[in-house]
């Protein structure tokens, strides 16, 4: 089921005054929660629900077991790492199966060899990369003794399906979710009314920006080879939007709906286009990822507490396995190395990436040097999408040799139009930059009247409205879904 789909507006108001007023206790709160997440993800493909049961099933008994064999750490690094390797396997063979078999033919082929490797159709999981690695950071913290095993199914089941990030995060860890699942829950008004104009902030980035950018994206990108240089170049930029928007549009969507039941997820995304550096970005984007990353592959590898070669080695096998995570094609790896690459840049040359406050703190505008560092950083950032937006390798690089051709903007008044409704969305978003979301308002003018508010709120649903409408039978899927 879609956020953006008419199914859901119905859905989400059953769900939450059957989860208030009708499943009072716990335990049969916490059964609801399940029941709703699997009709909720049923709605795409039943079948599937089969791999989110077996995912929570494993990761629950590994847990019992751990706690079983406690002092005896072989015993405990075993179940661990069985539990690791039956998810990643399930993960394997639904998203990289017939990325790894063609790569192996490639390469026998090379040789001179051919072999009759057997491909098959495999349909990719909605939101499997992100519940996997949900049910992954259960498994390695008990192991770690960060928490204790727990002993109730359902109040697991409820931790890895919980529908509001069920399918594109914010990735969870076990350690802040699931104890919200363990404790009773009570109605607080004031977070579920901020969850709402969270949601709200997140349907208009979804539905109004992102969908008007995604339409020029899709339609420009298939003849980008007629385009000239800048306006492949701002081609660019508008995907650079898109996938903020759509994303960190989802992320809103999904903290705000959780918070109208009383659970607090993690922030996913602190406004990424102001940041300074590219190691700054990427502790602004994804963050539930990219703290993933960080805890369970790269701080075990030594992380920055080696010399300075061994540092740059575990960049690059993180983002190289980032790449591999956003989707089986040599050109999402070779996305990750440029980060990596970016990233050793600024490791090499030791550049002060590490600020403890927003851009620009305490003025409305930045400094001349702060914005030639946020204007390096968009470009980077474009740079790494368009390789991203690419279809493959072949394509990206045919795009950027294109791209610094005629410098002539060709594409007419839609272009121009896009581009003004991308700067309208930073200013907004420039303003609010020191919130939690755009629309997150604090007491001062003329945020303090309530009639402002609301006439805020009131523009944003209706533009929303008239959005939605003209793509009634259009809407398309999140982005980070084919994730």
């Amino acid at each position: 089921m879609l956020f953006n789909s008419f199914e859901f507006l119905i859905f989400l108001p059953i769900v939450f005054l059957f989860y208030w007023f009708v499943f009072r206790r716990r335990w049969w709160r916490n059964l609801f929660v399940v029941v709703a997440s699997y009709v909720f993800y049923s709605w795409w493909d039943w079948r599937f629900l089969i791999l989110i049961a077996l995912t929570s099933l494993f990761s629950f008994i590994s847990g019992l077991l751990m706690e079983r064999y406690e002092g005896q750490r072989k015993m405990q690094k075993a179940v661990s790492a069985t539990n690791i390797i039956i998810n990643l396997a399930i993960l394997g063979i639904f998203k990289y199966y017939n990325f790894f078999v063609e790569n192996l033919d490639a390469l026998f082929r090379m040789m001179g060899f051919h072999l009759d490797w057997v491909s098959m159709n495999i349909i990719l999981p909605v939101g499997i990369s992100f519940y996997t690695f949900q049910a992954l950071s259960y498994s390695i913290d008990v192991y770690q003794k960060k928490l204790p095993a727990t002993h109730d199914i359902v109040e697991f089941f409820a931790y890895i399906s919980f529908f509001p990030q069920l399918v594109a995060g914010p990735i969870e860890r076990a350690t802040n979710l699931l104890p919200q699942f363990q404790r009773n829950r009570q109605f607080d008004y004031v977070k579920a009314v901020d969850g709402c104009r969270q949601m709200l902030c997140g349907f208009f980035k979804k539905i109004v920006i992102a969908e008007f950018c995604g339409d020029i994206v899709n339609e420009c990108w298939n003849q980008y080879q007629g385009l000239s240089g800048m306006s492949l170049f701002l081609l660019g930029v508008l995907f650079t939007i898109q996938i903020y928007c759509d994303f960190s549009g989802y992320s809103d969507i999904a903290i705000g709906c959780a918070r109208l039941f009383g659970i607090n997820l993690m922030r996913n995304f602190n406004y990424p286009y102001f940041s300074r550096s590219i190691p700054e970005f990427w502790r602004r984007w994804h963050i539930s990822l990219t703290t993933w990353f960080r805890d369970y592959i790269y701080f075990p590898l030594g992380g920055s507490r080696c010399d300075k070669w061994k540092i740059l080695r575990n960049v690059y096998i993180v983002w190289a396995i980032s790449g591999l995570w956003h989707g089986a094609s040599w050109h999402f790896v070779c996305w990750g190395l440029f980060h990596a690459t970016l990233l050793a840049i600024y490791n090499i040359f030791g550049i002060n990436t590490k600020y403890d406050h927003v851009v620009a703190y305490g003025k409305f505008l930045p400094s001349i040097k702060e914005l030639l560092q946020m204007t390096l950083t968009f470009c980077l950032a474009v740079v790494g999408w368009i390789i991203f937006r690419a279809e493959s390798m072949t394509q990206a690089i045919d795009y950027f040799a294109h791209m610094f051709t005629n410098p002539f903007i060709s594409g007419g008044m839609r272009f121009g139009k896009a581009t003004m409704w991308c700067m309208l969305f930073l200013m907004i978003e420039w303003v609010q930059r020191d919130k939690q979301h755009a629309l997150q308002f604090t007491n001062t003018k003329p945020f303090n009247y309530r009639v402002v508010r609301w006439a805020i709120y009131l523009i944003i649903i209706g533009m929303s409205y008239v959005a939605y409408m003209e793509r009634f039978y259009d809407n398309s899927p999140f982005i980070y879904f084919q994730f």
